[in-house]
């Protein structure tokens, strides 16, 4: 179940500041304050999903379309030059916000990813 109180559904609100990079009407993307590389984005739905298998689940076709789209937005956006990047979601135990989100990951890694 979804928890309207998780940090991210409070920086959607407004609740709690961040950074922002790139925002529409499907998805916020913000500066992650615990980088794990030298550019390191969150990727948000605006929808209320706990993880990636909850949203395959419970969202329509055309949705989880939209979705990938503004992701694909944010990493051109990011990584003009197509120096590479990488993509990271958790679920699970290795999910620490309860809303479904994506790492953006490019540069210099500054630790690793557990």
């Amino acid at each position: 179940m979804y928890d309207q109180n998780n940090i991210f559904a409070k920086i959607l609100r407004g609740e709690i500041p961040c950074k922002k990079f790139y925002e529409d009407d499907v998805v916020l993307s913000f500066y992650d304050i615990n980088p794990l590389a030298e550019t390191h984005l969150l990727v948000i739905p605006k929808a209320s999903y706990v993880s990636f298998a909850d949203m395959v689940r419970r969202a329509g076709a055309d949705d989880v379309h939209r979705f990938f789209l503004s992701l694909q937005k944010v990493v051109n956006k990011v990584d003009q030059n197509q120096q590479g990047h990488r993509l990271v979601t958790n679920e699970g135990s290795f999910q620490e916000v309860p809303h479904m989100h994506f790492h953006l990951l490019l540069g210099k890694m500054c630790r690793q990813i557990n």
